[in-house]
């Protein structure tokens, strides 16, 4: 069969969109994971962190499911949100909607640019919960913020959310950042332990300046990435309970893949994040896969956009900023 796709990204974490609304097509669960496996192989023709498919949805606007290049089903992806989110959009001709995800439905709508003419759209980061059983972590207390682990390091402060993808986040000074403190620990948590069953996107932070911070990830499913949606929005809220930051304000959330913007609300005590940034398409494609052997698939025709021009000057001018603060020992 040959399969429509749009290859795109929200900060550079990179996406192959598939859409199941206009061109009907018919998968099973299997298939999904199967494509995603072979698609997202990096060593392929192709390459990506995940493939959006976007369906129609008897509760929403639209409906959203994504899988990680190592075939798992993630509950959300923010950045993915993201390009979903402009995708339909403009199928549905709307500039804002809901859309279904594994566990909530969302908000979407397009936003002004972040960055010249970049497209960008904003949305939802919710629901937020802190009980160590919704990540799942297994420790004899509820919740974990800002405090030690024992079992992952005798220094770091870690805290845990739920976004609803489970994340475990640090703050950290920048030479933290430079060493291999951050793999150790997250290859420990995403293989065999007591602590994290499921895995856990774990995010290294660095406080910049008020309203700025730094997040280096790595996704659960997929490894280090250049920036995940989810881990950004989460790492600003935690920048707010440590009162680094100010709800309802905006913070600049920098990464290697570029830049976001995250606004942290709080409701007694319910929050939930805007997430504003990029959803960029790089090309449309056609290819010709055998859903039994989705591994040999081949391009049939390819299209560039011209919209990674664009991108490209936002990255420098985020590479001007990070790395005196970052990168320099």
């Amino acid at each position: 069969m040959n399969i429509q796709l749009i290859k795109c990204h929200g900060s550079n974490n990179d996406f192959i969109l598939i859409d199941e609304i206009t061109n009907f097509y018919s998968f099973t669960d299997l298939d999904r994971e199967n494509i995603a496996l072979a698609l997202c192989d990096r060593n392929s023709s192709l390459g990506a962190d995940g493939i959006l498919f976007v369906m129609k949805s008897e509760v929403a606007d639209a409906k959203m499911r994504i899988f990680n290049a190592d075939g798992s089903e993630a509950s959300m992806c923010g950045n993915g949100l993201r390009c979903a989110g402009r995708y339909l959009c403009e199928l549905l001709q709307k500039d804002e909607l809901i859309v279904e995800t594994l566990k909530v439905n969302l908000h979407v709508k397009k936003a002004e640019p972040i960055f010249q003419q970049i497209p960008t759209y904003q949305v939802e980061i919710s629901p937020v919960l802190f009980q160590l059983d919704q990540l799942p972590m297994n420790l004899p207390r509820e919740t974990l913020f800002n405090e030690k682990v024992s079992e992952l390091s005798q220094d770091l402060l870690f805290s845990a959310v739920a976004v609803p993808n489970p994340h475990l986040i640090t703050y950290v000074d920048a030479e933290v950042i430079r060493s291999n403190v951050q793999k150790n620990i997250a290859e420990y948590v995403n293989g065999p332990n007591d602590l994290f069953p499921d895995g856990v996107n774990v995010s290294f932070v660095h406080f910049m300046q008020k309203d700025r911070i730094y997040v280096r990830t790595y996704e659960r499913g997929v490894g280090f990435t250049n920036a995940c949606g989810t881990a950004m929005s989460a790492s600003s809220l935690i920048s707010c309970l440590l009162e680094l930051n100010e709800f309802e304000k905006g913070i600049e959330v920098f990464t290697n893949g570029g830049k976001v913007r995250c606004v942290v609300h709080k409701n007694k005590e319910e929050y939930k994040i805007d997430l504003i940034g990029n959803a960029t398409y790089l090309y449309n494609a056609e290819i010709s896969i055998d859903l039994k052997h989705p591994e040999n698939f081949s391009v049939v025709q390819k299209t560039d956009t011209a919209e990674q021009v664009g991108y490209e000057q936002l990255e420098a001018h985020v590479k001007e900023i990070i790395d005196p603060v970052i990168f320099s020992s």
